[in-house]
C-alpha cells in the first residue's frame, strides 16, 4: 500500500497519483460535456428577460473554481495554524503548496468572471465589491508567496508565512459574503442553503463541477506538495553544504594565522 503512493525518484508522480489522474481525466471531459452541451440553457423562473440563457454555462465553471480557491486558502490557513502549534515542516510545506494552487484557481475565477461580465454587463471589469475583494485576495496571496521567496532562513520564513497565511484567510469570507453585505452588480449566490434557484440538470451540472474542481485541486496538490518537499530538501542540503564550507574556511584560516604571525 505504501509503495502505491511512494513518488518516483525522478518525478512527483506515483502509481497512486497516476491512477488518480487516469480516473480524473474522463470525469473532467464528462463535466465539460454536461456543462457546455447536455445541460439546457437557463430560461429563468418565468421565462422572462431575467434568465441567463446560454450564459449560464460559464457559471458551471466559474462557481466550481471559486469553491476550489476558497478550499485551497482554507487548507493554507489550517496548515499555518498547525505549523505554529507543532512546528512541523510538513505543515509549512502543505500551506505553501495549497496557497500556490489556490492562486491558480483565483486567476481562473477572475478570468471566467470577466468573460461572464463582458457578456452580461458589456464590460470586462467593474469595481464591484465581489470583484474588488477577489482581486485583493489574489494580491494578498501573491504577496504571501513572495514573502516565502524573500526570507532565506527556513524557520523564520515558515513562522512569518504561517502568520500571514492565517491573517490572509480573513479576506475569504469577505469575498464570499460581499454580494450580501454591499450593493453591487454581481448576482447573489445561486445556491443558498436548501433553496437553490436552479434545479434539475442545471443543478447537477453545477454540483458535478464543484466535485470535479475539488478533485482537480487534490490532484494538483499531490504534485505541488511533493515538489515543494523536494525543494525544501534541496535547500536544506545546500545550506548544510554552505555551512560545512564556511566552517572549513574558518578552520583553515585559524591554522594559517600562527604561521603568518611568525
Amino acid at each position: 500500500m505504501t509503495a502505491l503512493f511512494r513518488p518516483d525518484p525522478d518525478g512527483t508522480s506515483s502509481r497512486g497519483s497516476r491512477m488518480y489522474g487516469y480516473a480524473l481525466l474522463p470525469a473532467v471531459l464528462l463535466f465539460l460535456a454536461v456543462a457546455l452541451f447536455i445541460s439546457p440553457p437557463d430560461s429563468g423562473p418565468d421565462a422572462s428577460e431575467n434568465s441567463m440563457g446560454e450564459l449560464v454555462r460559464i457559471m458551471y465553471v466559474h462557481v466550481p473554481v471559486a469553491v476550489a480557491c476558497y478550499t485551497a486558502f482554507f487548507v493554507t490557513a489550517a496548515a499555518s495554524v498547525l505549523y505554529l502549534v507543532r512546528k512541523t515542516e510538513g505543515w509549512d510545506t502543505l500551506a505553501a503548496a495549497s496557497a500556490e494552487v489556490g492562486v491558480v484557481f483565483t486567476v481562473l475565477t477572475l478570468a471566467t468572471g470577466s468573460i461572464w461580465g463582458h457578456i452580461a454587463w458589456g464590460t470586462w471589469w467593474e469595481w464591484d465589491p465581489r470583484l474588488t475583494s477577489t482581486l485583493l485576495m489574489l494580491v494578498v496571496y501573491v504577496g504571501y508567496l513572495a514573502l516565502r521567496r524573500a526570507v532565506i532562513d527556513p524557520v523564520v520564513r515558515a513562522k512569518r508565512a504561517a502568520v500571514v497565511g492565517l491573517v490572509a484567510f480573513a479576506n475569504v469570507p469577505i469575498v464570499h459574503y460581499s454580494v450580501d453585505w454591499w450593493r453591487g452588480i454581481h448576482q447573489p449566490a445561486t445556491i443558498s442553503r436548501l433553496d437553490p434557484t436552479i434545479d434539475g440538470m442545471k443543478l447537477f451540472a453545477l454540483m458535478f463541477g464543484m466535485i470535479v474542481a475539488l478533485a482537480v485541486y487534490g490532484w494538483l496538490m499531490i504534485h505541488r506538495f511533493r515538489l515543494q518537499f523536494a525543494e525544501n530538501q534541496l535547500e536544506a542540503k545546500g545550506l548544510d553544504l554552505a555551512l560545512t564550507e564556511r566552517r572549513a574556511e574558518a578552520s583553515a584560516g585559524s591554522l594559517a594565522a600562527p604561521k603568518g604571525a611568525s
